[in-house]
Formats: C-alpha cells, sequence, structure tokens
C-alpha cells in the first residue's frame, strides 16, 4: 500500500535544510506531495521574498531525480490541502513548524479525517551552530550549505594572550576568517580552583562572553588530585548562540612533590614557581608545563587541546546535535 506525505514551505531559498526536509519526505512516502507558499502568503511572514516562479523552479530541479511521484501545489495557508485531502498519511515538520503540524493532525482526527503522522526532522546548523535559514542566506550572512560569509565572532574571557592566541589559532584552524576579542569576566571561583570548580569556572566565563557573538570561550586550569598526586588540568566551555555548551579538556600532567605539597597548603602555582624556580607569574609565559617539559609541550599548545577538545561536537556536529 502506498504512503502518501506531505511537506511544506516557503523555499524561499532552497538550501540545505529545505533538502533535507524533502529528502525525508521522498525517504518515508512512496508519493510526495508538497505545498509552496504563494507570493501573497508569503509577502505577510518574510520581509524578502523570491518570486513564485523563482521558488517553484528551484524546487522541481532538486526533486525531479527522486524517483518517486510527487505533485506541487501552491498553497495560501499552512493548513490548505491537509484538512481537505485524506489520502495524506505523514507530515514531514521541520522544529519551527512541529508545533503546527501536531495542531493539523489533532484538527484532522476532529473532523473524523485519518491520523496524520508527523515526522520531526531536526535542525541543519550553519557553521556558528545556529539553523540555516533562508534569511540568513538571503542577508549574505552564510550561503545554502551553511558556510558563515563573514567572520565568525568569538568572545573570550579573558584577556590573557596565551588564552586568546590558543582561540585564535584553534578557530582559524576550523573556520578560517575568525574576529577574537577578549571579554572581562568575574567569576564566582577561586583564583587558584579544585576540582569540580574548574569547569564551574570555564562555563561562568563562556557564559559571560557569549554576548552578540557568535561563540563565548572561557579558558580555565586548575588543580585535580589523582592516587595522591595533584594534577593541573585545563578545562575549555564553548557556548554558542543555542545556549548549548560544549566542554572539553587538554592532557592532565602532575606537579612535583614539593609544589604538591606548597599547593595544599593554600598558595597559588603561579607563586609556587615563581619561589622555587624563578618562573614569571600570571600564567602569561611558557607556563608551568614548558619549564617541567624543557619545552617540549607550551602552555598555548596546552590550551589549544582544550580549546579543539571543546570543539569536537561543533566540528562534527552532524554525529553530536541532535534538535
Amino acid at each position: 500500500m502506498n504512503m502518501k506525505v506531505g511537506v511544506g514551505g516557503t523555499f524561499n531559498v532552497l538550501h540545505r535544510g529545505h533538502r533535507a526536509l524533502l529528502d525525508k519526505a521522498f525517504e518515508v512516502g512512496d508519493e510526495v506531495v508538497i505545498g509552496i507558499t504563494s507570493d501573497a502568503f508569503t509577502s505577510k511572514n518574510k520581509a524578502k521574498q523570491v518570486p513564485l516562479p523563482e521558488r517553484m523552479r528551484a524546487l522541481e530541479e532538486y526533486i525531479s531525480g527522486k524517483g518517486k511521484p510527487f505533485t506541487i501545489n501552491v498553497i495560501e495557508s499552512s493548513q490548505a490541502r491537509l484538512l481537505n485531502d485524506d489520502s495524506i498519511e505523514a507530515l514531514i515538520a521541520s522544529p519551527e513548524t512541529y508545533i503546527e503540524a501536531e495542531r493539523l493532525a489533532k484538527l484532522r482526527l476532529e473532523k473524523g479525517m485519518r491520523p496524520l503522522q508527523v515526522v520531526r526532522i531536526g535542525y541543519i546548523l550553519a557553521d556558528d551552530c545556529t539553523p540555516i535559514s533562508a534569511s540568513r542566506v538571503l542577508a549574505g550572512e552564510i550561503d545554502g550549505e551553511g558556510k558563515m560569509l563573514r567572520p565568525i565572532r568569538v568572545g573570550v574571557g579573558s584577556d590573557n594572550p596565551v588564552k586568546l592566541g590558543a582561540v585564535r589559532n584553534v578557530m582559524t584552524r576550523i573556520y578560517g576568517e575568525v574576529e577574537v576579542s577578549p571579554v572581562k569576566v568575574r567569576t564566582s571561583v577561586p583564583a587558584e580552583p579544585w576540582e569540580e570548580e574548574v569547569e564551574k569556572g570555564a562555563l561562568e566565563r563562556a557564559r559571560g562572553s557569549l554576548g552578540q557573538f557568535d561563540f563565548g570561550v572561557g579558558i580555565e586550569a586548575g588543580i585535580f588530585e589523582h592516587n595522591g598526586g595533584l594534577y593541573d588540568v585545563q578545562f575549555c566551555a564553548v557556548l554558542d548562540q543555542m545556549n548549548r555548551f560544549t566542554i572539553g579538556h587538554g592532557l592532565g600532567f602532575r606537579y612535583p612533590p614539593n609544589v604538591e605539597d606548597r599547593l595544599r597548603t593554600g598558595k597559588s602555582v603561579g607563586r609556587i614557581f615563581h619561589e622555587l624556580y624563578g618562573q614569571e607569574r600570571g600564567g602569561r609565559g611558557e607556563g608551568a608545563i614548558g619549564f617541567l617539559t624543557h619545552g617540549m609541550l607550551k602552555r598555548g599548545e596546552l590550551t589549544e587541546q582544550s580549546v579543539i577538545a571543546a570543539m569536537v561536537p561543533r566540528i562534527r556536529k552532524e554525529l553530536y546535535f541532535e534538535l
């Protein structure tokens, strides 16, 4: 028995999110009914619109090779055909249209029509991990694949040049053109955080630095106890405009016993290394890791590790984010 599936939209610019919606419709259904909004209906909801003939042409070009029967109807409302065509058994909905789709399914039941299965797909995200939309494409912010057409803007909850350089290096490798800005952030954690305070500090720095940036980044190094030894671990938290955190940390290395003894008295790492080894304080030089490894690993490289770890779900967002 053939299943007829419905899908609708403005299709103002046929971007990757639209293609995912259409792909799901042809995957689920044996026959697909597509509703495309008229110019009159579109003008009520969109500041910018592409004329219907152009939208129709792009839509037909994409679905013509799907190998399944389809019809395209110009619609004047979101409910149009769904409340009149009892042969449609399923509706493919995006996150924006899911609530309306559920409402229409309920209305159909009240009218004595057959049940309507609502199949929800997730957002398709642009480079900045916010949804691809036709309005963003038309504004010249992204292309139809979600690639940013302007620099990625990153706020970092610190003015430490080592942290800023690490974030800039990692983000440039991922996105190409970036703008990295320091943001002064106060946190509730002590200057030398221990255990869970480390991640908490990174989260607070990311939250405090987001503002109007695409990403807010917080980096916090602190002390963890493991098998009687004290380890330095650096955490990074990245927050986007969808209020989604991703978190990672770099490798952990153990402090020398004489450093551990002083840490347990409440002294800071910077002060201890200055007193014992004459190292500069303030966390802006080669750092403890550079001193302890004879320069094999520098503080900036250690910081980059934590940033990369926090960015892993954003590099491969299709594997991590379900929206």
